[in-house]
């Protein structure tokens, strides 16, 4: 049985893993090799906002969000503990995990130490959906844990990254940085990157069922654009790394520098919220969610701020760049993991097939 699935899916879905590892050296040797690409595609800008990275990002984000069932969106909420832990996870335990793991590992840099920080800040409300969805978590959950985490962002980010990089690293006896972040900057950017793909996904699912029914939306669109995620997926990374190709070659230790106390800092959050997940009692999809959105981050709005307030050729804004490299090896990496958990430790609710796969949701 599960060789036959295997064989119903694409070639893009059976070798994801390698896809994605070949758009990342692919955007590195394009960014390095060819002069002028990265002036050629910071060209597509508009304010903070690259065009190009955003519509990667809006297409990416549009087919998991349109599969969402609205109308049970309620029922998120009705489960206080797993949403009690997500806000525990996300607006609690990461940024201080965060904070600490730049001062340890960072302290010596202090720019390269503030946009690590500010990556701790900046909870996910993006690549979530996606990773998500390849670990065959709750879709409902994934959408609503978001919305809440962009309502929190739009009211209390600016307020965490004073506090975070203002007032406390001379406690730890680091020099800390004068941040100055509007609520408008925060929800523009909130607004591009999930605002747009949640409204078109809303309205998509609302016109479509009731223009052509329940069967033919789940059926026959569904099928048709939930390729577009993956292809839009691979775009935006080798895009990101076409950015900043050159500087990855040429200081390379400074990448690893960054990279170390990022890798640990997902692998800790992940394991910690699917510990904590399955401790109160969360099925698999609920527990799947919870940990992938506890453990990634809002790169475009950590991305976006560091470059309006400390400028794009600051070292803060070249931490907050390393955040999203290496946040998709690695969390593509915790979607084989999760899965194997699933396997685990959920097995009744484990499909036959152990391939990540569209089909499964």
């Amino acid at each position: 049985m599960a060789e036959q699935i295997l064989k119903k899916l694409s070639l893009l879905d059976r070798l994801l893993t390698l896809w994605i590892f070949i758009a990342m050296a692919v955007g590195v040797g394009i960014g390095y090799f060819i002069p002028g690409v990265e002036s050629f595609i910071n060209r597509f800008q508009t304010g903070t906002t690259n065009i190009p990275i955003a519509i990667g990002l809006i297409l990416m984000m549009y087919p998991p969000l349109a599969k969402v069932k609205y109308e049970e969106l309620p029922d998120v909420f009705r489960n206080l503990k797993v949403l009690g832990l997500s806000l525990l996870q996300n607006w609690v335990i990461g940024p201080i995990l965060m904070f600490f793991l730049a001062i340890l590992f960072l302290r010596d840099y202090p720019e390269y130490m503030v946009g690590l920080i500010m990556i701790g800040l900046a909870r996910c409300i993006a690549m979530v959906i996606v990773w998500n969805e390849l670990a065959r978590g709750d879709t409902e959950y994934a959408a609503g844990l978001v919305a809440f985490n962009s309502v929190f962002q739009v009211l209390f980010y600016s307020v965490y990254a004073w506090i975070f990089i203002t007032v406390l690293p001379p406690l730890f006896h680091v020099e800390g940085a004068i941040v100055r972040v509007g609520i408008a900057q925060i929800a523009r950017s909130v607004f591009v990157y999930l605002g747009i793909p949640f409204l078109a996904g809303m309205l998509t699912r609302f016109t479509l069922v009731r223009l052509k029914g329940k069967s033919w939306y789940q059926t026959r669109f569904i099928p048709r654009i939930s390729p577009v995620t993956l292809i839009a997926l691979l775009f935006t990374i080798l895009v990101m790394f076409s950015l900043k190709g050159n500087l990855i070659v040429r200081i390379p230790l400074d990448v690893v520098r960054i990279a170390i106390p990022l890798v640990i800092y997902f692998v800790i959050m992940f394991l910690v919220s699917f510990w904590l997940g399955k401790k109160v009692g969360a099925d698999y999809s609920k527990t799947a969610t919870l940990s992938f959105t506890a453990a990634s981050n809002n790169f475009e709005l950590a991305i976006a701020v560091a470059v309006a307030v400390f400028g794009i050729h600051s070292g803060v804004a070249f931490a907050a760049v390393i955040g999203p490299l290496v946040e998709v090896p690695v969390l593509i990496s915790l979607v084989n993991v999760s899965l194997f958990f699933q396997r685990r430790y959920f097995p009744a609710e484990s499909p036959t097939a152990t391939t990540v796969s569209r089909s499964a949701r």
